[in-house]
């Protein structure tokens, strides 16, 4: 925590409202799961006590089991127990809102923390099942708190269909303004009589955007029509290159990142964000130093990869006969000889095939065409959630960027969670930054404020109305243009 101010007394100087992008409430599973007996019926509530017994299922297996199955080492002691009040203000929504003022937070956008694991159920009854009952009891626990707190719908994405059904149920039946779209569903491999521990393995993810045996576009159509941002807290701990059987920390640092690098990758590649330029997506709790290498290695990719460079690439415009009297000059006969078997061609076998792919070009679905397209295509609709106490939030606004891009960094305190011992940190924390001399009042009031108000006020314009910073909202979204380039 800040060694200068507490949270009321950062917010007490600004002349602007702070919005919480990603708080979280940790849901008490064994009340959770019988609100959603009464109003979704046992197979929800089965499910869903189902879904929450992976993590505590993995704890109890000794490190060699561990390592013998390929399951990774999970959390333990990740609810607060020393800080009794906070634990107590992370189950109890009523308790979070009265305490709103003392954190330095005038409105939050709260996630779950059992529900973020919901859509990857992979029974499609069940998940479909689970992901309507958990949202009906999220709806009611959040009922009357709306003027300051609004809670993420949870919305299953294994299909285009299942996902469009919960959000426009959850949109028009619940009053959801916030969506939580399923992150990289997993295709399960099916295989006859083989260890269900190995096929958790023999998996491809969805990216959504490039590769699917689905068509998404009905998804962002409908969230267009809806007035939703698609939000991803997406994950990729347990798997792949962050599977260690006894080490939590290496399986946790940099997997929100990874997971939504994915994604970002698949939408922008298969061309969502020129299809779809009025939709903002955000990426939670992964930072912002991601998005910033992901912008320029994309660009750095194009000039390599898109239509000019790979042109510049084609092994049809290889001189051979200068070529060979390169070889001459330098006296290499093996290589001389063996160009003479091939015509010339130092490996035409190789060159020749293109994986039968439709297009050379990666980037043409996203028909790039002038250095700002990079600026509409990827800065201007990309945000990304952060912690407070991130240092890398600063490369959101610096200059380093390619075209001086400003990327949409959005402040997200992860208060109910492991990695804030104290809720009383996370403004203060974040306002380092400013006493620092780091980022400006100006990029923390977009940090911490205005970002937050261009997601989802783009979006749906009535997003803020009747809420603590509706007015202030109000105004941002009358700001014109909105800065997307450093200054």
């Amino acid at each position: 925590m800040s060694s200068h101010r507490g949270p009321s007394e950062v917010r007490a100087s600004l002349k602007h409202p702070i919005i919480d992008g990603d708080g979280h409430w940790v849901e008490y599973n064994p009340v959770f799961a019988e609100r959603m007996r009464k109003l979704a019926g046992d197979k929800a509530a089965d499910g869903f006590l189902a879904s929450q017994r992976r993590i505590p299922d993995a704890l109890k297996l000794s490190i060699a089991e561990r390592k013998q199955r390929g399951i990774a080492m999970e959390g333990y002691w990740t609810r607060q127990s020393t800080n009794t009040r906070d634990r107590a203000t992370a189950m109890m929504p009523r308790m979070l809102y009265d305490r709103l003022d003392e954190l330095g937070i005038d409105f939050g956008i709260i996630y779950p923390t059992a529900g973020l694991s919901v859509p990857r159920i992979q029974d499609d009854a069940t998940r479909r099942a689970v992901c309507r009952g958990f949202n009906l009891v999220t709806a009611e626990y959040f009922g009357k708190l709306g003027d300051r707190l609004t809670p993420a719908a949870v919305i299953p994405m294994f299909t285009p269909e299942e996902a469009i059904e919960e959000l426009e149920f959850c949109v028009t039946q619940l009053g959801a303004k916030v969506a939580m779209f399923g992150n990289a569903a997993r295709r399960m491999a099916k295989a006859k009589d083989v260890d269900p521990d190995l096929t958790r393995h023999t998996v491809t993810f969805e990216r959504f955007g490039i590769d699917s045996d689905h068509d998404y576009d009905p998804v962002w159509q409908k969230c267009r029509e809806l007035g939703v941002a698609p939000t991803f807290h997406a994950g990729g701990r347990g798997f792949g290159l962050r599977n260690s059987p006894s080490n939590f920390t290496y399986n946790h640092i940099g997997h929100f990142a990874a997971a939504g690098h994915a994604i970002a990758k698949g939408l922008f590649l298969g061309g969502v964000t020129r299809r779809f330029p009025d939709i903002n997506f955000a990426f939670l709790e992964g930072g912002v130093g991601w998005g910033c290498q992901l912008f320029a290695d994309l660009i750095e990719h194009w000039e390599r990869r898109g239509a000019a460079g790979i042109s510049y690439m084609d092994p049809k415009k290889l001189n051979r006969t200068l070529l060979r009297s390169y070889v001459d000059k330098y006296g290499y006969k093996d290589i001389a000889a063996e160009l003479d078997k091939r015509d010339g061609w130092p490996a035409r076998e190789e060159d020749e095939p293109t994986g039968g792919v439709p297009e050379l070009d990666d980037f043409a679905a996203c028909k790039i065409a002038r250095k700002e397209d990079w600026v509409d295509l990827y800065a201007r609709p990309y945000y990304f959630g952060c912690e407070a106490d991130d240092r890398m939030n600063v490369t959101a606004f610096g200059r380093a960027n390619p075209f001086g891009a400003r990327i949409n960094a959005i402040f997200s305190s992860d208060i109910g969670h492991f990695d804030v011992p104290d809720m009383l940190s996370p403004v203060p924390e974040a306002y380092e930054l400013v006493e620092d001399e780091l980022i400006t009042e100006a990029d923390f009031r977009d940090f911490t404020f205005a970002n937050a108000v261009r997601l989802w006020g783009q979006q749906n314009p009535r997003f803020f109305d009747g809420t603590r910073v509706a007015k202030e909202a109000a105004a941002v979204l009358r700001e014109s243009p909105v800065r997307v380039a450093a200054e």
